[in-house]
């Protein structure tokens, strides 16, 4: 579903991979761990075609950054669910409204909005929330409607870019326990993370990123913890 092949990637005086191969099966769970800097942010880009390699591709569902044209990109990117460390919700909406716009531009009808955006919010447990403001709402609670939206439009792929960085270790758990639930339902995860306590207390493949490579690692479960 996924695949990094011999991708190298360098910004302008700073080369950050080279020769990088990583794959992703449909519906897998996986962690990215590495040092600050190293290229977390970087790879999640390159999933849904931000930035380009320079050489080597990204092949996503079908979608190859080597061919891709511009006007698939959208395309690619709905069936792509990204949630970001710092929430990105608009302060001017409420959140029924912040995720109805991430709708509008796909041309949904009303009746396909408000039913998506209820079934996501129940999905984090917010519905009772939609109306509230996001200042209204604890981190905890915006990382979670950050989540909702990256639901909407059902995705194969849900990207999440230090998806507890901001929170506290109780409600961290939570929102992995969040990302879990949608994962067994068939939606593969990728948790770019340096919160090794949460990728702890799961078994799931881990990509190490160092040196420009991804290197898979075991880092043991704690005992108790969840499979």
């Amino acid at each position: 579903m996924l695949s990094f092949n011999n991708v190298e990637f360098v910004y302008p005086n700073q080369p950050v991979f080279s020769d990088l191969n990583l794959d992703l099966d449909e519906g897998e769970f996986a962690f990215l761990i590495g040092k600050s800097g190293v290229g977390k942010s970087t790879l999640l880009q390159l999933i849904y075609m931000n930035i380009f390699p320079a050489s080597g591709y990204v092949k996503v569902n079908g979608y190859d950054s080597k061919t891709i044209k511009p006007r698939q990109l959208p395309y690619l990117r709905r069936k792509i669910g990204v949630v970001f460390q710092d929430f990105k919700l608009l302060q001017d909406r409420n959140i029924y409204e912040n995720l109805a716009f991430v709708l509008e531009v796909t041309n949904a009808s009303r009746k396909n909005i408000k039913r998506k955006i209820n079934d996501a919010l129940t999905d984090v447990g917010l519905l009772h929330k939609r109306l509230n403001m996001p200042d209204e709402l604890s981190g905890g609670e915006q990382q979670r409607v950050a989540i909702a939206r990256a639901l909407l439009n059902d995705p194969i792929l849900i990207l999440a870019d230090e998806p507890t960085g901001n929170l506290d270790p109780n409600t961290s758990r939570e929102i992995l326990d969040i990302l879990m639930k949608i994962n067994k339902r068939g939606t593969a995860v990728l948790i770019a993370t340096h919160n090794y306590e949460i990728v702890k207390r799961i078994n799931a493949r881990i990509f190490k990123l160092e040196g420009g490579r991804a290197y898979k690692v075991v880092i043991k479960p704690k005992d108790g913890d969840k499979n």
